[in-house]
């Protein structure tokens, strides 16, 4: 979009406080008080008393916006140039009559470690239980919902692709329809490339420093267990006010390690799949993020996912992430067992792709609408 449209009808957003009982002691020490946005469609108070959000009146589905790495629900509120936010990408396609009005809540699940996949870690918290045991029930008692999974959805991009194509399949008794843009996927495509980048920054924090001269290589690979570089990495990177791009992606893949491989009994809480000095790939802990592959999973959760009046998927086949191979994977195991699915591919990469929506959102709402 080069120009940024105007809607003089944009419906309200509503910014609660919710004190989580679920992350209340989390691991990490992330705050369990989080603020949770509610926008609600053109129209939603007409009729209704002011103050009076759970008054009778019209009920609208739901569509939960599950954010990418880095990010928050709060992100999608903000102004955008030449582009819209996600209240003013959803009532344009309102009033262009491309779908018709919603709720859409906008969660706070970032943490410390730069964000969550968007299920239970013993390592990181229990943002599944979070999202569907606090927070839909919240959002049911609070607003004008219809309060049941048929006309209930999420949608996310990368982090929050897979997220929702996640719950799609291990908690689909919460939701009715699903959209995954560039979720993760194909796990060897799309973080194994990145890890010889992230073994390296770790290094950094080696105890002793490597030493110019000859070297004495262990003979033992290790384990996964953080020997001390990683709590020295993140004790580090918390303590600056800007990050460069080498620790963001160090801190992507040290979160994903906390929810793929999460052990109570390594420091830390977690294990990494290479060994940190000669970068072998260790196959007992890929082997536990394999087990998190939506690639590898679709055959165990077939019968969820035929539950769902609409599953969406679709990625740029430029993504730099390599994001397209395991959607393409997944289109085909879909397809494998039988289950109705909508794929796409785009002439695009990884970024700035929320333009997506324009297709994703009108296909939630033909699926959960009354």
């Amino acid at each position: 979009m080069a120009r940024k449209r105007t809607n003089p009808v944009t419906g309200t957003t509503v910014v609660l406080e919710h004190d989580s009982r679920v992350l209340a002691d989390n691991p990490l020490g992330d705050p369990h008080i989080r603020k949770l946005a509610i926008w609600l469609p053109p129209g939603y108070d007409q009729g209704v008393a002011r103050g009076s959000r759970g008054a009778r009146g019209r009920r609208y589905p739901v569509l939960f916006d599950l954010v990418g790495f880095t990010g928050s629900g709060h992100a999608h509120l903000n102004w955008r140039p030449f582009d819209e936010n996600v209240p003013e990408r959803a009532a344009r396609l309102i009033h262009e009559r491309k779908m018709g009005p919603c709720i859409v809540v906008f969660p706070d699940c970032f943490t410390c470690l730069g964000g969550n996949q968007y299920v239970n870690s013993p390592a990181i918290g229990r943002y599944a239980d979070y999202l569907t045991r606090e927070l839909i029930p919240h959002v049911d008692r609070e607003f004008r919902t219809l309060a049941s999974r048929e006309h209930r959805g999420c949608f996310g991009k990368s982090s929050g692709g897979y997220g929702a194509i996640i719950h799609g399949m291990q908690y689909a008794k919460y939701w009715g329809a699903i959209a995954d843009h560039s979720g993760d996927a194909y796990f060897d495509f799309c973080y194994l490339p990145d890890w010889p980048r992230t073994l390296n920054e770790l290094d950094r924090y080696r105890k002793p420093r490597r030493r110019p001269g000859r070297q004495v290589v262990r003979a033992r690979r290790g384990d996964g267990a953080d020997d001390g570089r990683i709590r020295r990495f993140l004790e580090a990177v918390w303590r600056k006010e800007k990050l460069n791009d080498a620790e963001v992606h160090t801190l992507m893949e040290l979160a994903m390690a906390a929810t793929y491989d999460p052990d109570p009994r390594a420091p830390g809480g977690f294990r990494v799949p290479f060994d940190f000095d000669t970068g072998e790939l260790l196959p007992r802990r890929w082997a536990k993020w394999l087990a998190h592959d939506p690639i590898h999973l679709v055959g165990r959760y077939a019968r969820n996912l035929r539950t769902l009046a609409g599953i969406y998927v679709d990625c740029g086949w430029r993504d730099q992430y390599h994001l397209h191979y395991g959607a393409r994977i997944l289109s085909r195991q879909l397809a494998a067992h039988g289950i109705r699915h909508t794929y796409e591919e785009f002439d695009d990469t990884h970024s700035s792709i929320d333009y997506r929506m324009d297709v994703s959102l009108p296909f939630l709402y033909r699926a959960l609408k009354p």
